[in-house]
């Protein structure tokens, strides 16, 4: 058995001390915990002087910021602070329903085909989870996974960094879009070759416009890129109303756009690897038994739908 450390610092003054860092100030940090300035300010002292180490720096009107050894522990602590929150509603609610706050991310695009299907089958396994979302482009939620403020985010493959890791909940191939008046509305299968002297309407978000230009690029086809929008409805819109083709990956239930529109579907030719959509999370963090619980009956709705 493995001995358990000697340590002199509490579990009190490592919750003030994150409550002090993370809201840059020790009034702020006592209002929240209800508590007072002093306080709080005596258990960040004891802190560091337990550690050996200054955690923050103390500026005289302009609050606190962190030391580099402060914003390392305060990344580590983060983490265990969250597991022993976890340790606690474990020993509550043995042998019991899983219950607490999961905050999850979720890119902007892929809120309205994923997320109610995926939050509806965790609640309707774990209805005392309660979930909140948290909707952005991508670089944001890695921020938000790296900040805490999401423990998992609902996400594309690609671009994640070295310290992202992440779990498969389904891939989704990419298909041409055209109008319902297009020459080749009534085919069903095109090759991207065939749209290359034509303009296209681009879904250009962050990440996404570069993937997708891309893909169309590694068919030989130079796209016309003649209108760009981060709307995925503005650009059904657009391509409906004759002003373009388009690529994308995510299907609505219906062929109609906002405005009365129509646009058809067209898969492709070419051979394009399908792309993974995944729930991502910081490396090295241990997940809470909510958060694991939404990734299984996430990937149990991905394979059931299938």
């Amino acid at each position: 058995m493995s001995s358990i450390p000697n340590v002199g610092f509490t579990l009190v003054q490592l919750r003030y001390f994150a409550a002090a860092a993370e809201l840059g100030s020790m009034t702020a940090a006592s209002r929240q915990l209800n508590v007072s300035q002093s306080a709080v300010s005596t258990a960040v002292a004891q802190l560091e002087k337990e550690l050996g180490v200054q955690l923050l720096l103390r500026h005289h009107a302009r609050g606190l910021t962190l030391t580099a050894a402060g914003e390392d522990f305060q990344r580590e602590l983060r983490s265990y602070l969250e597991h022993t929150a976890e340790l606690v509603e474990m020993a509550r609610n043995a042998g019991e329903v899983l219950t607490g706050d999961l905050s999850i991310g979720c890119f902007s695009t892929l809120g309205p085909f994923e997320l109610p299907r995926l939050v509806r089958a965790c609640e309707a396994q774990h209805p005392e989870i309660r979930i909140s979302v948290i909707e952005a482009e991508h670089a944001a939620l890695k921020q938000s996974l790296r900040s805490g403020k999401c423990e998992l985010a609902l996400m594309y493959a690609y671009d994640l960094d070295d310290d992202i890791e992440h779990v498969e909940v389904k891939s989704v191939a990419p298909y041409a879009l055209v109008s319902s008046g297009h020459r080749l509305a009534r085919r069903t299968r095109i090759s991207l070759r065939e749209l290359a002297d034509e303009p296209m309407v681009l879904l250009d978000l962050p990440h996404s416009g570069r993937y997708l230009e891309q893909l169309v690029q590694s068919a030989g086809v130079r796209p016309q890129v003649r209108h760009r929008s981060s709307g995925f409805e503005t650009v059904r819109a657009m391509v409906g109303s004759g002003m373009g083709w388009s690529v994308l990956n995510q299907r609505p239930a219906h062929s109609l756009t906002y405005d009365g529109g129509e646009v058809v579907t067209l898969e492709l030719e070419e051979r394009f690897e399908p792309l993974p959509i995944v729930l991502a999370s910081v490396k090295g963090v241990r997940l809470t038994r909510r958060a694991r619980a939404f990734i299984a009956s996430a990937r149990r709705a991905a394979h059931e739908s299938r």
